[in-house]
Formats: structure tokens, C-alpha cells, sequence
């Protein structure tokens, strides 16, 4: 979206947030401030959180309950809806018809409640998108750019690879959920690797819990995507690597016919604090050996990405002619990779002593 199209959504379209948790206090409204959207309200089943948030951002209304604001919604609203899975279905059943809506994601516990939101959506003419953010991180957009301009070729491979430790306590919600790591971390990297390379055919995946971690269902994932023979989609996680800083790593690697990029990012790192992002590429040359160069990349996945989220939403609404990058009609394939994982984890693998 280009800054003339960023002010037109702007002043057009007022934002109001259902939510006031720590995601919307540490990525949604920053990146909104850094974009200058117009936020006009929030709201939360805690109204002291509202207030503080509202407060702390200078929102100018604060409702009580999301029926409250739903009464009092613009015509030209758009509504974020930042909300635990569980809660969205519930409030979306309430949304005007017709609304533009950002959904956090997952789009749902699992597959038959993102089959049903989507049917929500359709039935209500919701423009609906899914907040799946790490499309649009700025390391992300420049991966795109080298894409387009020819200078990475076909990608052939993208890895991604985490090796930390996540504080899944700061989440009190996710101790009674059935479904963690792969439904609530790893389905960014699902996602973001069917929106580069398209949808898979096939999927293989085992994910674990940890005996740190005893309360939580799983967290750590080995996932495959199946492109078939020449292409490779593989992400790795494990949040439980508790043994210092020096050894953790969070990466994203792209390889292409012509060149190939590494991406450092910091932000699961020392969370929530974060460390530094880098941006490593090299360019294949015929006659020359590789070399690796880094490049300045302004801004992070948090909170800067949660900027593209919302413009896509905001330019499909202004345009009135296509649907968002991230609607609910392309993220229902994400939520179908992601049943498709769980599946796979639960039906197991193959036996060795059946060949002996």
C-alpha cells in the first residue's frame, strides 16, 4: 500500500478493538500508531484494561462490553477483533453485516470451527481477513521484492528453524487448550510458506510436549510440506531450550535458483524483550564464488508487521474491488494445513520392524 493509499484508509475508515490484551498493547496499537490508522475505541471483558490501554494510546471511547460498541459502530468502521480463539465465533455472530473485520489468528480452534467461521462470513458479507502478520514483516516484503525482480530465481527450499525459550506462561488461556504449538506459533510459518510457495500437497508432522512444560499440550513441532520432489518446505520448533541465550536461534532461510537469503529474526528471542534482526543474502554468479552480504532492513515482525494486516484489509476496503491479500477465503487453507499437521502427528509413523 503506498502512503497515499495508506492516508486515504485513514481517513476514511475509524478502528475500534475488541481486546485489550498484551498483543494489542504490544504489537496492534503501535503498529497502528506507526501507521497513523485512526483508532476511535476498545473494549475488554476487563474495562480496567480497556481504560489503561485506551489511556496509554490516547483512544478516545471506551465501552464497557462489545455490545455496547457494536451498538454505537460507524457505518465506515473497521473492527479488530483481538480475542482467544474460543471467544471469536460468539462475537462474530454480533458484528453488523457488512463489516469490515481484522480476525487474530487462529482462525479458530480447529477445523470445523474455522469451517464455520467461515461460513459466518459468507453469510454475513463480512470482509473478513486474518491477522497472519509475518507476511508482511518487513524481511518478509524485501524477500518479495528480490522475488519479483528476478534476482533469487525459483525458490526451491524454505527452512525455518527455532530453537528457544518461550515463556507460554505469560498465556494463561493456552494451559486448558488442547492444541499449542503448532495452532498458536507455527502456523505463522505455514502460513507464510503457503502464501510464498502456494498450497501443499501433503503434509508430515510430529508434534511433542516437553516434561518442563507438563501443564501445556505440545511445543515443539518438526513439520513437512510436501511440494513434491524438487521443492522443500520444512519448520522446526522447540520452545523449551532453556540453557542460555548463546545457543538459541530463530531463522527463516530462502533458497533460490539464483541466490538465497538468511534471515535472523530476534523478536522469540529473550522473549518478550527480543534481540536484533539480520537480513544475510548472496547472489549466484557463474565463475564466482559466493559471497555473503547483509542489508539494513527498517523495522521487525513486531510490532511493524501488524501494519501490513490491517492495510490489506483497508485497501480492499477503499478499492471496493478485491478481497484482502489475508482473507478468510485464502487463510482457511492455512487452518487446513494446520488440521492436516495435527492429523498427521496423531496418526503417527511407520514402523521399521514391519520390514525386518
Amino acid at each position: 500500500m503506498s502512503m497515499h493509499q495508506r492516508n486515504i484508509a485513514n481517513a476514511q475508515l475509524p478502528v475500534y478493538i475488541i481486546g485489550a490484551g498484551g498483543i494489542v498493547n504490544t504489537a496492534h496499537l503501535p503498529a497502528y500508531r506507526l501507521a497513523g490508522f485512526n483508532v476511535q475505541g476498545i473494549c475488554d471483558i476487563d474495562l480496567t484494561k480497556a481504560q489503561t490501554t485506551a489511556a496509554a494510546f490516547g483512544i478516545p471511547h471506551v465501552f464497557e462490553c462489545p455490545e455496547e460498541m457494536l451498538q454505537q459502530l460507524p457505518t465506515n468502521a473497521v473492527v479488530d477483533i483481538a480475542v482467544p480463539g474460543p471467544a471469536l465465533i460468539p462475537l462474530l455472530q454480533q458484528i453488523p453485516d457488512g463489516t469490515p473485520v481484522l480476525l487474530q489468528k487462529p482462525m479458530g480452534e480447529n477445523m470445523q470451527e474455522a469451517q464455520q467461521i467461515l461460513e459466518i462470513c459468507r453469510r454475513k458479507k463480512l470482509n473478513a481477513a486474518v491477522n497472519f502478520q509475518l507476511r508482511y514483516a518487513p524481511f518478509i516484503l524485501e524477500v518479495k521484492k528480490m522475488l519479483q525482480s528476478g534476482q533469487l530465481g525459483e525458490i526451491n527450499d524454505i527452512e525455518i528453524n527455532v530453537s528457544v525459550y518461550t515463556p507460554w506462561h505469560l498465556w494463561d488461556f493456552l494451559m486448558q487448550s488442547p492444541r499449542v504449538e503448532i495452532l498458536y506459533h507455527s502456523i505463522h510459518y505455514i502460513d507464510l510458506i503457503r502464501h510464498m510457495l502456494g498450497n501443499p500437497q501433503t503434509i508430515y508432522a510430529k508434534s511433542t510436549r516437553h516434561p518442563s512444560m507438563p501443564k501445556l499440550a505440545s511445543v515443539r513441532s518438526n513439520i513437512i510440506m510436501d511440494f513434491g520432489d524438487m521443492i522443500r518446505g520444512n519448520i522446526f520448533t522447540n520452545h523449551c531450550h532453556n540453557y542460555g541465550k548463546p545457543k538459541q536461534h530463530s531463522y527463516i532461510k530462502f533458497e533460490g535458483s539464483k541466490g538465497a537469503v538468511l534471515i535472523n529474526f530476534g523478536a522469540l528471542i529473550n522473549y518478550p524483550r527480543g534481540e536484533a534482526d539480520s537480513f544475510e543474502y548472496v547472489f549466484l554468479q557463474e565463475g564466482q564464488e559466493p559471497v555473503w552480504q547483509e542489508r539494513k532492513i527498517e523495522g521487525s515482525w513486531f510490532p511493524h508487521a501488524f501494519i501490513g494486516s490491517m492495510e490489506q484489509l483497508m485497501l480492499s476496503v477503499v478499492s471496493g474491488i478485491n478481497a484482502p491479500d489475508n482473507s478468510v477465503e485464502d487463510c482457511i487453507h492455512t487452518m487446513a494445513c494446520v488440521e492436516a499437521a495435527y492429523a498427521s502427528s496423531e496418526q503417527g509413523g511407520i514402523q521399521p520392524r514391519q520390514f525386518l
